[in-house]
């Protein structure tokens, strides 16, 4: 190629930035513009029917209206109209509507409004989109994942991790690997090959922001090496993360190998610019009560987390949820009784 050639590519590829740029602004202002469109037209149709100003019929003449006079507008059946009336009877005593509807899509809102069922759930899985920028099928395995149940059972997991990790919902404590093809009696090596070659997936279980950095990854401690099964590095936290599998029960001596990775990985990888080392000790069920204990005196930031390999009945999380706020609540009581 040419030297003036060369020189151009720099250039060339600024430009197409720009246009990237300019699509995606304006992919972001047409969806905007519609949503708006749906939660008006939703209004509209909800305020004439709560009235009793309209009733079915009127809305099937609406879509038929629009149908046969203008039939290039397209998505405002029937069906179209009322699930923009559900839209906004849903969020129309939110705080939220304005800055987060409108930068999500028609087709997330509708999963959102088919798969959750409180205006807490509705609101979790909307930041997520945000946060994490999923597609809509990302968002469907989230949904069918139950990862807002999950999210909350993980704020109250006992782990060792700061406050602000839990609080952020960074981390969970149950990940589930429905996509994986593992035989029926697999080992270590089996899971941590299938968790590798399906790493896209993986990666969206754990979370946005994990960066993948090797599998096996050898430390050197002395005169001997050692192997940790995953390492990752996350982005915002600005930390390596070290990932242990284990095909069995969780059991307190797991910890300590832990707290060996994490130590040397401090010493000898970590940048001097870069966070205190996490651990993520992830293992086939966990006994609470071994976990409490194994935890009360250890330092070092690990989450003990279980994984499935199927997806997890949504209703025995829910219930699972319900009995954890009954007992929260309990306590709660209990403590305002002792006060008085």
């Amino acid at each position: 190629m040419p030297e003036n050639a060369v020189s151009y590519t720099d250039d060339f590829k600024q430009i197409v930035t720009m246009i990237q740029t300019a699509r995606a602004n304006a992919f972001a202002k047409v969806n905007a513009e519609l949503i708006n469109l749906y939660y008006e037209v939703g209004k509209f149709v909800s305020l004439k029917v709560s009235n009793a100003e309209w009733g079915e019929a009127v809305v099937e003449k609406l879509a038929k209206f629009i149908k046969d006079k203008h039939p290039e507008i397209k998505g405002f059946s029937r069906r179209g109209l009322y699930r923009m009336k559900q839209f906004y009877e849903t969020y129309k005593d939110t705080e939220f509507v304005t800055t987060l509807l409108t930068q999500i899509s028609w087709s997330s809102h509708l999963l959102i409004l088919n798969k959750t069922q409180t205006i807490e759930e509705k609101e979790f899985y909307l930041r997520l989109i945000i946060k994490e920028k999923l597609s809509v099928r990302e968002l469907e395995r989230q949904l069918n994942a139950a990862v807002y149940e999950r999210s909350l059972l993980a704020q109250n997991a006992v782990t060792s991790l700061p406050a602000h990790l839990t609080d952020e919902n960074i981390f969970k404590d149950t990940y589930v690997f429905e996509f994986l093809d593992l035989p029926h009696d697999y080992s270590e090596k089996d899971l941590r090959k299938a968790l590798v070659h399906h790493l896209k997936d993986f990666i969206l279980e754990l979370g946005k922001g994990f960066s993948f950095v090797g599998e096996e990854y050898r430390i050197e401690v002395g005169n001997h090496d050692y192997y940790i099964d995953l390492l990752f590095f996350h982005r915002e936290l600005r930390c390596l993360v070290a990932v242990e599998l284990k095909i069995e029960e969780f059991q307190p001596e797991f910890m300590g190998k832990m707290n060996f990775y994490l130590e040397a990985l401090d010493r000898d990888v970590k940048k001097a610019h870069e966070n205190p080392s996490v651990g993520i000790l992830l293992c086939k069920g966990k006994d609470r009560e071994v976990v409490e204990f194994a935890m009360a005196r250890n330092i070092s930031p690990t989450l003990i987390a279980d994984y499935e390999t199927r997806l997890i009945d949504k209703k025995l999380l829910q219930a699972k949820l319900h009995e954890l706020i009954l007992l929260e609540n309990k306590v709660r009581e209990m403590g305002a009784t002792y006060k008085a």
